[in-house]
């Protein structure tokens, strides 16, 4: 029988009537047998989310100050979800003994998580489903690293006794026992290692959007949505910020061939965006999808005759992992090379850097860019296609943008153009509209 497990935004379980959506969803499809819950997320632009007060709760508390007003907050949101959907769970006492331990020095990981674990509990007494606590079955070393093996084989066993069921996501436990939390967002990981376990036919992924858009709504208007995205693509296309879910909880469910389908709880009839291991054979478009960003610096290096001097490269890189820092993109000439840095990797290091360079390889020139930003094309139907790069290039040129860099990696999957920041939102509505015309 197929399984679907189903994992739940904080906006999608912000208050009741948002728990009776995600009710009627459900039920809409026996297969979603494994529900994974957030905290409750924000109800409008200037409520607070749970998690964020609970840290506050922890604040309050080293800098010696009352928890009281800041947890009656939490405790009226969870009271008045579970008044309005005439639940008999006694919430009381759960948020009660929060509270005690909380005051009593509980970490900074079993404080931040215990929204998820409230909201579990609540949502299984709402659905009827069994409730298991996720550090019963999600286990890290002492270190604070998943116990990837050891993890699978609880939940596989674990969830073989319970054929449906709620697990709060964001945490786990180490070896005293203790909990202990993912990243910000690492519900989504929660749900992806559920999916694994159980061999789900499909992991879903429910938010406050229908699945990845062509381009940033913010940028370009109305921009067509992504039905079908392989795992690859979303992993260009997130690396520069175009993401609706947790990059790491993409990893278990690609190893075990998963699809994730990101779906939006407030439209819950749209498709959304599938995410698959491989391009569908019968996808047309040219892209999937373009995303950018700014804050980037690029290091110009000179040499005659580069190219005939072994090792060159190498010792630039040698240089900035002494200072241990990463690099992004290196184009390469016959005699040149650039180096592509985020200015978060090289601030306050820029100029020590350049002299080491400088000192250690004798380049003709260095010419320093900043102010720079990253634009990915993407798309696997990008290598079936010619005139691609032609298409960007003469998009780029109508737009007066001036191209400062080009980078292609050999899948010929993307195309990476760098271009000054202030012109980043004007690239990208270019290439978008170039390509979109194209397609239609």
């Amino acid at each position: 029988m197929k399984v679907i497990v189903s994992k739940f935004g904080g906006t999608s379980l912000s208050d009741s009537f948002q728990m009776e959506k995600v009710r009627s969803i459900i039920e809409s499809d026996k297969k979603r047998k494994y529900v994974i819950p957030s905290a409750p997320g924000k109800r409008f632009s200037q409520d607070n989310k749970i998690t964020d007060l609970l840290y506050l709760c922890k604040t309050h508390l080293e800098h010696n100050l009352p928890i009281d007003q800041v947890f009656e907050v939490i405790r009226e949101r969870y009271v008045s979800i579970v008044r309005n959907l005439n639940l008999k769970v006694d919430i009381d006492e759960y948020l009660t003994e929060v509270k005690e331990n909380i005051k009593a020095g509980a970490s900074i990981d079993y404080t931040a998580s215990r929204g998820e674990y409230l909201n579990a509990i609540i949502l299984a007494e709402y659905l009827g489903l069994d409730f298991i606590d996720a550090k019963d079955v999600i286990v890290f070393d002492k270190r604070g690293k998943l116990l990837e093996e050891e993890t699978n084989n609880l939940l596989r066993e674990t969830l073989a006794q319970h054929e449906r069921a709620v697990i709060p996501g964001f945490y786990g436990s180490g070896p005293d026992g203790s909990i202990k939390t993912f990243s910000r967002g690492g519900s989504d990981i929660t749900g992806a290692l559920v999916a694994k376990a159980v061999s789900a036919d499909v992991y879903e992924n429910w938010t406050d959007v229908s699945g990845f858009l062509m381009a940033d709504p913010r940028i370009v208007e109305n921009p067509l949505p992504i039905k079908v995205i392989s795992y690859k693509e979303l992993r260009e296309l997130s690396y520069m910020g175009a993401s609706v879910m947790h990059e790491e909880a993409v990893f278990p469910v690609r190893q075990a061939n998963i699809p994730i389908n990101i779906r939006n709880t407030n439209e819950p009839d749209h498709e959304g965006t599938l995410i698959t291991s491989d391009v569908p054979v019968d996808n047309e478009n040219i892209i999937t999808g373009i995303a950018g960003k700014k804050g980037f610096t690029v290091i110009g290096l000179y040499k005659s005759r580069m190219n005939s001097e072994t090792g060159f490269i190498r010792r630039v890189l040698s240089v900035l992992e002494e200072y241990n820092i990463s690099f992004e993109h290196i184009p390469t000439g016959i005699d040149t090379v650039s180096i592509v840095i985020s200015n978060e990797q090289i601030n306050g290091l820029l100029e020590d850097v350049t002299e080491q360079i400088k000192k250690r390889l004798q380049p003709d020139c260095v010419e320093i860019f900043t102010n720079m930003a990253i634009i990915a094309t993407v798309g696997f139907g990008m290598t079936k296609r010619q005139g691609v790069a032609a298409t960007l290039f003469d998009a780029l040129y109508k737009a007066g943008v001036n191209i400062r860099m080009i980078d292609q990696g050999s899948s010929e999957m993307n195309i990476i153009t760098g271009v000054e920041n202030k012109d980043l939102e004007k690239a990208i509505v270019a290439i978008y509209n170039a390509f979109v015309k194209i397609q239609e």
